[in-house]
C-alpha cells in the first residue's frame, strides 16, 4: 500500500530534491574562467542542437513570421502582459537573492502595471521610470554559491547549463501564476508567453538566422554567445567576471546589443521559464 503523501508535501519534497540536485552541482562544477567551456557532453549537445535547428526552420521561424502580421499594438499589448505574467517570478527569486530593493521594484511595477495599465496591457511603470529588475532560479542558485556546471543544449528549450538546468525546471514547476489561476487563466498566460516568445524570434530574426544558418559552426557560435552573455548577466555587468562586450584578449561579441541588453534571444527557450 503507498504512502497517502498530501500534495502540499509532495510539493516540497520535489522543490527540495530539485534544491539537492542544484547544490550538488556545486561539487561537480569544474574552475571555469571568465571565458572557460565546460562542455563533456558535446557530441550529444550537438545532436540535440541540430534537432533544435530542424525544429526552427520548420516551426519557428514560420510561426514568427505570422506573428509578425499581428498589428503592432496588439503585439506590444501582448509582450506587455508577458511582462507583467513573470514579475511574480522575478519578485520571489529577488527575495531568495536577498536583493530587496530589486524586489521592491518590480512589486511596485506589478503594482502600477496592474492597477493603471489595464491588467498588464499598458507598460505604465516603465513611462514612470520603474523598470524591471527580471531573474530566475539559475541566478537565484549562483548567487547561493552553486557552480554553473557542464554547458547543455535542451531538446526545444536550447542553450543552458546544468545549473540553468535546474532553475528553469525550479521556476517553471513553482511559477505563482501557473500555481494561482485556474486551469484556463493559467493555458492563457502559457499563451501569451508563447506569442511574446514568438515575437521576439521575429524581431530579432537578422541576427538568430545568421547565427544559426550562416555560422561555420552554429553550434560552437550559440554555446559562446550563451555563456558569455549568461556570465555577463549573473555578474551585473562586471568585465572582470565575465566575457560580455570586449575582454582581455579583445573579442567583440557582434551580437552584443542586438537585444536590447537582455541578453542573446534564444529562439528555443521554454516561454513557461521567467
Amino acid at each position: 500500500m503507498g504512502l497517502n503523501i498530501p500534495f502540499k508535501s509532495k510539493t516540497a519534497l520535489r522543490f527540495s530534491a530539485l534544491l539537492m540536485s542544484g547544490f550538488l552541482l556545486a561539487a561537480c562544477a569544474a574552475p571555469a574562467g571568465p571565458e572557460a567551456i565546460n562542455d563533456p557532453f558535446e557530441p550529444a549537445n550537438r545532436t540535440v542542437h541540430a534537432f533544435n535547428k530542424g525544429v526552427d526552420r520548420a516551426l519557428v521561424r514560420p510561426a514568427s513570421k505570422g506573428v509578425a502580421v499581428v498589428p503592432g499594438p496588439v503585439r506590444r499589448g501582448i509582450d506587455n502582459v508577458a511582462d507583467t505574467l513573470g514579475l511574480p517570478g522575478d519578485i520571489a527569486n529577488n527575495l531568495l537573492q536577498l536583493r530587496l530593493a530589486d524586489a521592491g521594484q518590480n512589486t511596485l511595477r506589478l503594482g502600477v502595471n496592474l492597477t493603471f495599465g489595464v491588467a498588464g496591457l499598458l507598460d505604465v511603470s516603465s513611462a514612470l521610470g520603474l523598470q524591471g529588475k527580471p531573474t530566475d532560479f539559475g541566478e537565484t542558485l549562483s548567487v547561493w554559491g552553486v557552480g554553473e556546471g557542464p554547458y547543455l543544449e535542451l531538446p526545444l528549450a536550447g542553450p543552458s547549463t546544468a545549473r540553468d538546468t535546474v532553475g528553469m525546471i525550479v521556476d517553471a514547476a513553482l511559477d505563482p501564476v501557473n500555481r494561482v489561476l485556474p486551469v484556463r487563466e493559467a493555458n492563457a498566460a502559457r499563451f501569451v508567453r508563447l506569442f511574446s516568445r514568438l515575437g521576439d524570434r521575429n524581431r530579432y530574426s537578422a541576427t538568430v538566422d545568421s547565427l544559426l544558418y550562416e555560422s561555420a559552426d552554429s553550434y560552437a557560435q550559440a554555446r559562446l554567445l550563451y555563456l558569455q552573455n549568461r556570465r555577463f548577466t549573473l555578474s551585473r555587468g562586471s568585465a572582470a567576471d565575465a566575457a560580455g562586450g570586449a575582454g582581455d584578449d579583445g573579442f567583440i561579441d557582434p551580437y552584443a546589443g542586438a537585444a536590447n541588453d537582455q541578453g542573446f534571444i534564444d529562439p528555443y527557450e521554454d516561454p513557461n521559464a521567467q
